[in-house]
């Protein structure tokens, strides 16, 4: 049972505080109350309200909070002025400073049961083994969050960046029908029961654009990609707002004025929140210039996904820096100039792994045994198509592994190797749906524009 709900507790920190100010009984009651009920409160026989307890707060001089749990106002102020500190860290791209600062301020959290900033310090340690490609430390971070959320019952808005997390770290291991499964259902739980919060829209439609991209269902991704950039929050320099914002608080915070520290810590981390949204936006870029690619136009896919690319290299995303790059490489491929585009791929895969970001190492692979192809290497194009078959193998992605084989059964008939080659058609054949179609379910509901 917490303090707060344990009147012998309450009833003796009040009589405690009074002494210490030297109140009578009569002095805190006035004028809302009597001298019998904080005698009363006091012995502990009555649950005092909220509004009582705000009351005798104001006459003792501390904090409501304070006189409800015992803990200091001013522990979980400074608490968050730390959190933001590690937010501002992550969100500039320093994801093992962020990582270090997190770790310390969930073992605080924890030490004094504050919940939403145990919450906040999972969410952030999950954000950073998503940076730096820890995907299993990342899954498990972001589940502890959303548990704890759940069990603060906390609106399912407030549990969305926790989710898509969890989405995310699933999406980056290969495993993209559960990563989609994750993300619409909330999209439709959001967008069906009314709870239009823009931000969290906006960051589950960015994330799932990936997914629907490695699924085949282009469709699809091009509409979350318009919807996310119609909800994109307009900040003109959230990064040095969020300065400000900090810096207010640590002076309120110094001067004792809590609530209004308070106020300029959430301002704050909302504003580095936007700074991390950044990256999904990043995302949306990079949608618009596969979309162009896809139509021939090959100059402005050219210059969307170059965008992306910088977007998310200032960011410091590593990850999806890599994924971009991919795509930005098979358009300068198109373009004529696959020397820049190999050596971009291979600058690529040296960032890549099975375990992380398995789908676009394939592709890196694919489009580098094409590039051989081209140059009559073919010993070495065969050598990448069966590295990139290996790859997506694992994952799964069925609508490219039969693309993949086609382009292996090819070279080896080309080459003389004719049955090889009909078992790579075969295998290629075995996995020919139409991409996505059978996993996937009507579309998310549309948000209110």
């Amino acid at each position: 049972m917490s303090d707060r709900d344990d009147p012998g507790t309450i009833g003796r920190r009040v009589q405690q505080l009074r002494a210490d100010r030297g109140l009578t009984q009569r002095q805190l009651a006035e004028p809302a109350y009597t001298p019998a009920y904080i005698s009363t409160l006091e012995a502990g026989r009555v649950r005092a309200s909220d509004d009582a307890l705000r009351h005798i707060a104001g006459r003792l001089g501390v904090a409501f909070e304070e006189l409800a749990t015992g803990r200091p106002a001013h522990l979980v102020t400074d608490l968050r002025l730390r959190l933001t500190e590690a937010h501002r860290a992550l969100a500039t791209g320093d994801a093992e400073a962020a990582a270090q600062q997190y770790t310390a301020l969930l073992a605080e959290a924890e030490a004094h049961g504050f919940v939403e900033e145990r919450a906040a310090a999972l969410l952030g340690l999950g954000e950073c083994g998503i940076d730096v490609g820890e995907l299993d430390s990342a899954r498990r971070h972001f589940e502890q969050a959303e548990r704890a959320l759940a069990e603060a019952d906390a609106p399912l808005p407030a549990r969305v960046p926790a989710l898509r997390g969890r989405a995310v770290s699933h999406y980056l291991a290969g495993e993209l029908r559960y990563a989609v499964y994750l993300l619409e259902s909330t999209l439709d739980e959001l967008n069906r029961g009314g709870l239009h919060d823009p931000d969290a829209l906006l960051l589950l439609y960015a994330s799932v654009i990936g997914p629907y991209m490695d699924m085949g269902v282009h469709a699809r991704a091009a509409q979350a990609a318009e919807y996310a950039l119609a909800l994109a929050p307009q900040a003109a320099d959230p990064a040095l707002v969020a300065r400000m914002h900090r810096s207010v608080a640590r002076t309120l915070l110094a001067e004792g004025r809590i609530t209004e520290a308070d106020a300029s810590l959430a301002k704050a981390a909302e504003l580095y929140r936007q700074l991390q949204i950044r990256t999904e936006l990043a995302n949306c870029h990079w949608m618009r210039g596969y979309v162009h690619a896809q139509n021939g136009d090959l100059e402005n896919a050219e210059a969307a996904l170059r965008e992306a690319r910088s977007m998310l290299t200032a960011q410091r995303a590593a990850l999806y820096t890599s994924q971009v790059a991919v795509e930005l490489a098979d358009v300068l491929h198109r373009s004529g100039k696959s020397d820049e585009a190999a050596a971009l791929l291979h600058e690529v895969l040296s960032d890549l792994s099975p375990e992380r970001g398995a789908l676009h190492s394939a592709a890196a692979h694919r489009l580098l045994g094409i590039i051989a192809e081209d140059a009559h290497d073919t010993e070495t194009a065969e050598e990448h198509y069966v590295r990139a078959l290996s790859l997506l193998e694992r994952a799964g992605a069925a609508g490219d592994l039969a693309d993949l084989c086609r382009l292996l059964g090819d070279l080896l008939r080309r080459t003389g190797r004719v049955e090889a080659a009909l078992d790579a058609y075969r295998t290629g054949l075995g996995h020919r749906t139409a991409p996505g179609t059978t996993t996937l379910g009507p579309a998310p509901a549309q948000p209110p524009l």
